[in-house]
């Protein structure tokens, strides 16, 4: 496995196209950020994403991907991903999780926010914060040759301070010229990841999806794309799409105007 993954190590010109993805990808979702509020549609949302990332020149990587039929992805509170944009409103008290990846130059930039909408409950504002911290940690603890697992361990540990389950049937991935590639990975510790080492010129996402309840999702069976929670409970993730370098993990999509590490939702 280490072997096979020296094939998706990027040299310099490589790493510095995908941080140009990155680089446009955060001021994407900063674009969009002021519409994320309540009397909003997702499908505005979407047509925001769309207009923006096309008028720049690039393509909105979700858009037709295996059928996928938008530019975004609108993830409201129970849902844990792979919500599509639609023609419903933003509510006073929802969570909303904007997932947006370019394709800048035939290279991708991936990331997402949970944003909350006007005024939220204790336990949704506890969930976006645990997994926004769950995230940074697990950058945090990353280093040259780092095991997959070790990120699992992170965010796992965040999540039991605040009593909840971190979704396991879906992962970060690998990056760069294709959409996922390899490594994955999981956001609890799988130990058929502890020998799977980032190795630097590794481009990969980490991002955890944090559920108040069970861990478990349902997929939607007329869209065959929107995963719920099992119990109906609250859902939230954040995303970064992350560079290992030889100096560490390297953040290529931090945005100006969202929230840094240490921020109190």
């Amino acid at each position: 496995m280490i072997k096979s993954l020296r094939e998706f190590q990027l040299d310099e010109e490589s790493r510095q196209k995908m941080r140009a993805a990155g680089r446009f990808n955060a001021e994407l979702l900063d674009f969009v950020r002021p519409h994320v509020k309540a009397g909003v549609t997702t499908d505005e949302i979407d047509r925001l994403v769309h207009d923006y990332t096309i008028d720049h020149g690039h393509i909105p990587a979700p858009l037709d991907y295996h059928g996928f039929p938008k530019s975004c992805c609108t993830s409201i509170n129970e849902v844990i991903c792979h919500g599509i944009p639609s023609d419903e409103v933003l509510q006073d008290g929802d969570i909303v999780n904007v997932d947006v990846t370019s394709i800048v130059d035939g290279w991708h930039g991936d990331q997402s926010e949970t944003f909350l909408i006007g005024d939220v409950s204790d336990v949704a504002r506890q969930v976006t914060q645990c997994s926004f911290d769950s995230l940074n940690a697990s950058i945090d603890i990353l280093k040259p040759d780092s095991s997959v697992t070790e990120i699992g361990h992170a965010i796992v540990a965040i999540a039991e301070q605040y009593g909840f389950s971190v979704v396991r049937d879906y992962v970060g991935h690998g990056l760069g010229l294709e959409f996922h590639q390899p490594p994955n990975v999981p956001h609890y510790p799988d130990p058929r990841f502890e020998r799977i080492q980032l190795i630097p010129g590794l481009c990969f996402t980490i991002e955890p999806m944090i559920n108040v309840g069970k861990f478990m999702g349902v997929v939607d069976p007329f869209d065959n794309w929107t995963v719920r929670t099992i119990d109906g409970q609250l859902s939230a993730q954040f995303e970064h799409t992350i560079l290992m370098t030889e100096e560490g993990p390297e953040i290529l999509t931090q945005t100006s105007q969202g929230p840094r590490p240490g921020h109190k939702f």
